[in-house]
């Protein structure tokens, strides 16, 4: 038994055992106060997309504080997945193909077509850095709102049918729109679970982890630190980037499809650049590369403005006084010295006690 204890809490794995920890005990809190009752309606009602916008921050943590590259389209390939996973859904739901394995392909398409999204995205655009990086992937995110926006899909007896721009689909009797511009995806069957999320943010936690702890992992973080001298010593920096780049992607696709099927109907613009900076306040606040600070940080910042709903016209003034209180205390030199020495002492005990 102290063997595993020893293994899980190495310190070189630690944070990994921590993240695992938190989501499970998470997992098991709510599950129960939900079970019992004592969850209320609007906090359940939260379950679900708060697993999908801890799936897209872990992903973005990936690109932003292991990767070093300032990715602003998160919220656009979280957009791709959850469209997809609307048109894959209505296929599938007129094939009557139950709702658990309906939502495991639609997450398992909307991750697909936004890792291959990503991946085309990253031919060009990781060839820049810093700001510019930053400006193309915001472009990105508001182009693909507005093909989102145009767009027009409908399914009868004879298959899929699609329109752009004005809506010229004429379907047979019975047939219906899945997609219906500016209205967004309309009339989606609701297969979401918290269960499925509590899987799919352990999923992320296990890909990230493991890429971190790899040898392609050290690559990607090599080629932040120093692009030059990771090129000396034969890492190819482009593949490194694109691979960092592709995984957040995909982890965005399958968020989106999660948090698509958990309503009735949505529109593009629930996607849009206000989401991708909301996405990356998560990260920063929850710590570059600290996936269980990125956890905790979406948690508390997606309840927070609806547990402040009663105050009205003040709780987003509220909320951005929060978000600012916070980075004050976080970027305070003289509490990070203390914390600094307070893992020091930690770390010495630990030590003292193994010997």
């Amino acid at each position: 038994m102290n063997k595993v204890i020893n293994t899980l809490f190495n310190p070189k794995v630690r944070s990994r055992t921590i993240s695992f920890l938190v989501v499970i005990a998470a997992y098991v809190i709510l599950t129960l106060l939900s079970a019992t009752g004592h969850l209320s309606r609007l906090f359940t009602s939260l379950l679900v997309p708060v697993t999908a916008y801890i799936v897209a921050a872990i992903g973005l943590n990936l690109n932003v504080g292991i990767s070093g590259e300032l990715n602003l389209g998160q919220a656009g390939f979280m957009s791709i997945g959850a469209f997809s996973a609307v048109v894959v859904s209505g296929v599938l739901q007129a094939a009557g193909v139950g709702d658990i394995l309906r939502l495991i392909i639609c997450m398992a398409a909307g991750a697909l077509i936004a890792a291959l999204m990503g991946w085309l995205i990253s031919i060009p655009v990781l060839k820049l850095q810093g700001d510019y990086l930053a400006i193309v992937t915001l472009a990105f995110g508001q182009i693909i709102m507005s093909l989102l926006n145009n767009s027009y899909v409908g399914i009868d007896s004879k298959g899929l049918h699609f329109a752009f721009v004005n809506n010229t689909i004429q379907m047979e009797q019975g047939g219906r729109l899945l997609i219906s511009g500016p209205m967004g995806a309309t009339g989606v069957g609701i297969a979401s679970t918290f269960t499925a999320g509590f899987v799919l943010v352990l999923i992320a936690l296990a890909v990230v982890y493991n890429l971190m702890y790899s040898r392609s992992g050290r690559a990607i973080m090599a080629s932040r630190d120093n692009r030059i001298a990771a090129e000396s010593v034969g890492i190819k920096v482009s593949q490194a980037k694109t691979l960092a780049f592709v995984t957040a992607s995909c982890l965005a696709g399958a968020a989106g499809a999660l948090y698509a099927l958990n309503y009735s109907s949505f529109a593009a613009t629930k996607f849009d650049f206000n989401n991708s900076i909301l996405l990356l306040v998560y990260v920063v606040l929850g710590g570059l590369g600290n996936m269980t600070g990125t956890v905790i940080a979406t948690t508390l910042l997606v309840v927070l403005p609806e547990m402040l709903r009663f105050l009205q016209n003040y709780r987003m003034l509220i909320y951005a006084i929060v978000l600012i209180v916070i980075m004050l205390v976080s970027n305070n030199e003289f509490l990070r010295l203390r914390m600094q020495m307070l893992r020091t002492r930690l770390k010495k005990k630990g030590a003292e006690a193994d010997e």
